[in-house]
């Protein structure tokens, strides 16, 4: 069964996935992330400018399956690009279809209401599908 994170109270919700993803591919996970096709340009971008130090190496749906395979860290709109990943990040405000194939899922909330709307509906959709879910309020640890 597919084990269900919710990382919440995110002050700067991006900035937090870049921090999680290098936590992640350090690990060598093989991590999909899905979201809008605005947040995923964002955190593209971001991705480049994360770190002097850091480089997290990672592909978008849209890169050649080659690029894809190599990286350990892949952006799609459409969770099944991501089903040969062990991760799966959702910044979206849906369920992402599939999920359940998946070893892990972590939703990443950020502070705002509307953050807090859809995190509340997602984990009410984990619930009632029998998932027991852990959760990491950020705000308790310091995260900035």
């Amino acid at each position: 069964m597919t084990r269900i994170e919710f990382h919440f109270n995110a002050p700067e919700r991006l900035q937090y996935a870049c921090r999680l993803l290098r936590k992640a591919s350090a690990q060598n996970l093989r991590i999909g992330v899905v979201g809008s096709a605005a947040a995923l340009r964002q955190l593209d971008a971001a991705l480049w400018n994360f770190s002097a130090v850091d480089f997290l190496p990672h592909s978008t749906a849209s890169d050649a399956i080659d690029l894809q395979q190599a990286t350990g860290i892949l952006l799609s709109e459409d969770p099944a690009v991501c089903a040969d990943r062990q991760v799966l990040i959702n910044l979206g405000d849906e369920v992402p279809d599939g999920f359940d194939r998946f070893e892990r899922l972590i939703e990443i909330v950020a502070v705002d209401d509307h953050g807090r709307m859809t995190a509340r509906q997602r984990w009410k959709h984990y619930t009632a599908q029998g998932y027991e879910l852990k959760q990491h309020d950020l705000s308790k640890l310091g995260v900035s």
